[in-house]
This record gives C-alpha cells, structure tokens and sequence, in this order.
C-alpha cells in the first residue's frame, strides 16, 4: 500500500514540513520502505531542516515506523511528534527515542 497517497497527509511543505496520518488509529498497514522513500524525497525537495509528524489520533504504530523516525535524523533532520497517545508516548520512552525526537502536545481543537 502507498504511504503517502493512502495514508501519509502533507500538512505544510519547507524547512518545517509537518506530516499527518490520515486520522489512522492503527499504522500496522503503513510500508515502511515507501513512507521512507517518500519523505526522503519530500525532505530533499523541500530542504527540510525539522520533520515534524502528527501523531493525533494515533494509538498504535509498528515498530518499522519507530525504525523510521530515528533513521530520519541520518539524514541531518530534527524530528518531531506532536500528540502521540499515552502508549505511543510509553513506546517512545522505553525505546528511549524520546531522547532524540522531540515529544510535543499541542490543542488542535
């Protein structure tokens, strides 16, 4: 399955490229490989410097994804998440990936 076309929803485009899910609760059927293919092109084309995902609604994500953001950082991009649920954010902690993504809650009300 595509990621961007299906599931990954560009928010904003630049130095600050803001990346959303489509209001999935569960990534279990996102393509790792595509989505990193994809936001490696959308880095590039953009001159990304702060990759930021909205985790907003989001409950679950596959460990691939959690693969994906820390790899993003090779590539000289600051990450961020914005609203990971309670066991995404238990996820980031014990993986300890809350140390080198930064970890955000904002109202989207």
């Amino acid at each position: 399955m595509p990621c961007q076309r299906e599931i990954l929803e560009i928010y904003e485009k630049g130095p600050l490229t803001v990346l959303g899910f489509g209001g999935y609760e569960v990534l279990d059927h996102v393509d790792v490989t595509e989505c990193r293919d994809e936001i490696a092109a959308l880095v590039e084309a953009n001159d990304c410097k702060v990759l930021a995902f909205d985790l907003t609604r989001v409950k679950m994500i596959p460990s691939g994804l959690l693969g994906l953001l820390a790899s993003l950082r090779k590539m000289g991009v600051e990450v961020h998440v914005y609203n990971p649920s309670e066991d995404v954010r238990e996820v980031l902690e014990i993986t300890r990936l809350d140390t080198i993504i930064n970890v955000n809650y904002v109202d989207v009300a």
